[in-house]
């Protein structure tokens, strides 16, 4: 099957690129899926495997951690899926990932793929969908009937995008999110912020403007550590301050005196470790589909960058790596 790899050596800015290469189809495990590709999306995640930020154990160095595509196959003890079913999920990081023609993936962490979007409109969503939902509703744990307010910074990337909207279509909450160019301070509006303030300027002094609560909750998307003083200042006291990114370093003191929890969110640790409550993806994922279907969520896809190939998906790292993406960027299979 084709597939694209990149080099031992790549580098962070791509002078040594990603390869398209010829392998066999994969083996499957017993709970597995074989999915043929039909769309994926690129994420951060996928640069910082390449450039060595992030360890996997896939001997053929095929990144990719979104998909939609069609069961062809099914291990011996699949339970959930038939063929020619079609699927999404954001995949395992310890395995080979999404940039094939063909992908093994455990049933657990698939679900159903949305009817009413096209293939590379539901390719964007998974990853980022889990990790919002994760943080949001298993990590903060937000009641969906309590009257908060809630800042994300970095609502209009990937991540921060679909937060918004499961915020608006699930809970109650007063949505502050955080941009600073016009279009993307329009682009978070209309995914259903209540107000927009810029993380350029201090986020403490905007917020008071607004003459609303202080936040019981702070979802930091990007540059944790740049703002973890402002957090300290603004979070309401015994607020929840979670994060995603990955700080070189992160002095939490500031945040003592209010009594305020830190939480971590990675969606690929039920994957990882084969956690007894695995197959909540699988739950996450099939509520997602709904939601998507009755047009509460849309798609966060904002450019297509044609069909899958190592020249194409180098462009898609670059486009990621200049942190200029707005909503997630997408390729069609092979």
């Amino acid at each position: 099957m084709k597939a694209v790899s990149f080099k031992e050596d790549s580098t962070s800015d791509l002078t040594n690129p990603l390869i398209d290469i010829d392998i066999d189809a994969p083996t499957l495990q017993s709970k597995d899926l074989l999915v043929k590709i039909h769309a994926i999306s690129v994420n951060p995640v996928d640069t910082k495997v390449r450039k060595k930020q992030i360890p996997i154990q896939d001997k053929n160095r095929i990144l990719g951690w979104d998909a939609v595509g069609e069961v062809i196959e099914i291990g011996a003890d699949v339970q959930n899926f038939n063929i020619g079913d079609t699927v999404w999920y954001a995949g395992d990081l310890t395995r080979s990932g999404s940039n094939a023609e063909l992908q093994a993936v455990d049933e657990r962490i698939v679900s159903l793929a949305p009817k009413s979007i096209s293939y590379e409109e539901a390719a964007a969503l998974p990853l980022t969908a889990l990790t919002a939902w994760e943080m949001l509703f298993d990590r903060f744990e937000i009641n969906e009937n309590e009257h908060e307010s809630i800042l994300i910074i970095g609502g209009a990337g990937g991540v921060g995008s679909i937060a918004i909207q499961l915020l608006k279509a699930k809970t109650n909450l007063t949505i502050i999110a955080t941009a600073s160019r016009p279009e993307t301070r329009e682009w978070v509006t209309s995914l259903g912020a209540d107000y927009v303030i810029n993380h350029h300027q201090n986020l403490d002094e905007q917020i008071k403007k607004l003459g609303i609560q202080a936040p019981k909750y702070v979802f930091s998307t990007n540059a944790s550590a740049d703002y973890i003083e402002q957090i300290a200042t603004l979070i309401a006291p015994q607020g929840k301050f979670g994060l995603i990114d990955d700080p070189e370093s992160l002095n939490i003191i500031p945040l003592k005196a209010k009594s305020t929890s830190i939480h971590w969110e990675l969606m690929f640790t039920r994957s990882m470790f084969n956690t007894a409550d695995i197959s909540k993806q699988h739950e996450i994922l099939k509520n997602l589909a709904q939601l998507v279907d009755e047009k509460k969520v849309r798609s966060t896809l904002n450019q297509n960058l044609g069909q899958m190939s190592a020249l194409n998906l180098t462009k898609a790292h670059q486009l990621i790596e200049s942190g200029q993406a707005r909503g997630k960027v997408v390729l069609t299979g092979f």
